[in-house]
């Protein structure tokens, strides 16, 4: 197992999956992944055990504190091929887990994309982001997450809110770098922040 990060504005340690596939910028408060080619987390619901299933993305996770809290992150990919992204990541297991997206979809448009795996994954595309960068969130409420992406990193847009099938003591949450199709890209998460407070509410965009 790779050794711990240390990242910017996360209060805990993450590990990485490759640490030759994370760069830690101290100075600028960031870190930057490089994704490998044909890398992804996603266990295709209609053929689960087909070469479309893939959990071999570059990850960097670190485990959550108990209670309620707020994880974001700015998030700037160099796009290049379909499905290129850079994640926020909840993981329980390789059955169990979630991520929040900024990737680049099928007509070449950067977009806000969500996907829960409960054995098989689910994918839900939210709205099309004019240019590189913005800002994902992560909040958990008691046994619920919530996903919130903002253009400004001011006032957020729910894109979905979800619960596990079963409670887990052992959440992790942190980074994640897919390029799926492409022959990798790279993906930097700034301005990251780590709040152990409740959102009060979902959906006034605060």
């Amino acid at each position: 197992m790779a050794d711990p990060l240390i990242i910017p504005g996360m209060p805990f340690p993450l590990v990485p999956s490759a640490a030759e596939l994370w760069q830690v910028d101290e100075a600028a408060g960031a870190v930057t992944v490089s994704a490998q080619p044909h890398t992804d987390l996603f266990i295709d619901p209609g053929a689960a055990v087909s070469a479309e299933s893939l959990l071999n993305a570059a990850t960097l996770l670190g485990a959550a504190p108990t209670g309620d809290f707020q994880f974001s992150a700015r998030v700037t990919v160099g796009f290049a091929a379909t499905f290129d992204a850079g994640v926020l990541l909840v993981w329980l297991d390789e059955r169990r887990w979630a991520k929040l997206c900024f990737e680049f979809s099928p007509a070449a448009e950067p977009m806000i994309v969500s996907v829960v795996c409960r054995g098989v994954s689910d994918d839900a595309n939210a709205f099309v982001v004019p240019g590189r960068s913005v800002w994902l969130r992560v909040s958990r409420l008691d046994q619920v997450y919530a996903y919130h992406a903002s253009l400004d990193g001011k006032t957020w847009q729910l894109i979905r809110m979800f619960a596990f099938d079963e409670h887990s003591e052992d959440d992790r949450i942190g980074f994640e770098g897919q390029s799926p199709t492409g022959e990798g890209c790279s993906a930097t998460f700034d301005e990251i922040r780590f709040s152990p407070e409740r959102l009060a509410d979902l959906r006034d965009g605060s």
